[in-house]
């Protein structure tokens, strides 16, 4: 097993109270080695873990660290952040772009899929690289947008009378600087036919510090109706801290939904998939899409075919209130909508 030294220790658990979510953006592990170390795990996954780094960057923030137990290769937490060496395969019909994303981007960062929606990439960065991602090819850097760019995409929304719903994506929106972000939505406010911004982030799980007063202040402030999106996969990522952030995202006016991915070896059970739910549900935030795995290159392993999935579903429906259950869904290219799967 690698060793962690006294001062790797200290520093894992460590209180960080003081810790802005700006540092723990900046400190975010970035390094196969530092992880494992950190961890105490065996030097046995070094190399695919460094492989799968190649492909495509590891990126871990302490705050999200601390809730994965030390010494446990299998930890469901674990299993969403360090590349194996399966990421390296390449079997059929897993590809760069599994939701031919770019067949939907007339211009520079704007995305249309759906005929009332639109949205915004507003920044390549996240705060924590899920190794499952079905963006993790996107060409993040050519949707970069200018000043130019992003005055195009406002004029896009102006002009475009159906659209009512604008949604923040990327990348991770809240990884974005709280002035460029209220800009954003103060343009958004001044187009009449938008009544609703929803955030799609991972953020205020992974690092929970990041739902501090400049963002409640610009959120809460805004006549747009909100949605924050929230991606959790286990009851284990959501501890004090995130219940706290949940908290301040709701007396900000905002409704919290969770959008969950069914995941080999992270919540393929309903056991597993009905505590998520319930420590969703004590937390404020309500189960809303339980997404089928997007066949992208390099995560084939984390697969779940989707009769194993209806069945999975149906089991958590037999256990759990309607309310609590998460509509199980799977995005097709080119269709309208998600598409429910039934079971």
């Amino acid at each position: 097993m690698i060793q962690r030294t006294a001062a790797s220790v200290e520093a894992r658990h460590a209180p960080d109270s003081g810790l802005t979510w700006q540092q723990a953006l900046a400190t975010a592990i970035n390094r196969p080695e530092t992880l494992l170390a950190e961890l105490g795990l065996s030097p046995s996954l070094l190399t695919g873990a460094q492989d799968g780094h190649r492909l495509f960057n590891i990126r871990v923030p302490r705050p999200y660290l601390d809730r994965i137990t030390p010494g446990d290769p299998n930890d469901p937490l674990l299993r969403q952040v360090l590349p194996l060496d399966q990421e390296s395969e390449t079997p059929a019909g897993y590809i760069t772009d599994p939701l031919q994303e770019a067949n939907h981007t007339p211009q520079q960062g704007l995305i249309r899929k759906y005929r009332s929606r639109a949205l915004l990439m507003v920044t390549g960065t996240c705060a924590i690289n899920c190794r499952y991602c079905f963006r993790r090819h996107f060409p993040y850097g050519e949707h970069r947008m200018s000043p130019d760019g992003r005055e195009q995409a406002l004029d896009t929304l102006r002009n475009s009378p159906e659209i009512n719903e604008v949604i923040f994506s990327g990348g991770d929106p809240l990884a974005v600087n709280d002035q460029l972000l209220a800009q954003w939505v103060s343009a958004i406010e001044a187009i009449p036919h938008i009544r609703r911004l929803r955030i799609h982030s991972r953020l205020p799980v992974v690092i929970p510090q990041r739902v501090d007063d400049q963002l409640i202040t610009w959120l809460g402030g805004s006549r747009l109706q909100k949605v924050v999106v929230l991606h959790i996969n286990h009851a284990r990522e959501i501890d004090d801290a995130v219940k706290q952030a949940a908290q301040r995202l709701q007396t900000a006016g905002a409704t919290l939904l969770n959008q969950s991915v069914i995941l080999r070896g992270v919540n393929d059970s309903a056991g597993t998939l009905a505590e998520l739910s319930e420590a969703l549900f004590d937390a404020g935030i309500l189960p809303y899409y339980l997404h089928a795995f997007d066949p992208v290159a390099g995560a084939a392993h984390f697969d779940v075919p989707d009769d194993e999935a209806r069945a999975i579903v149906a089991e958590l429906t037999a256990q759990l209130p309607g309310f609590l259950v998460p509509k199980l869904v799977r995005e097709i290219p080119g269709k309208p909508s998600k598409t429910p799967l039934n079971f």
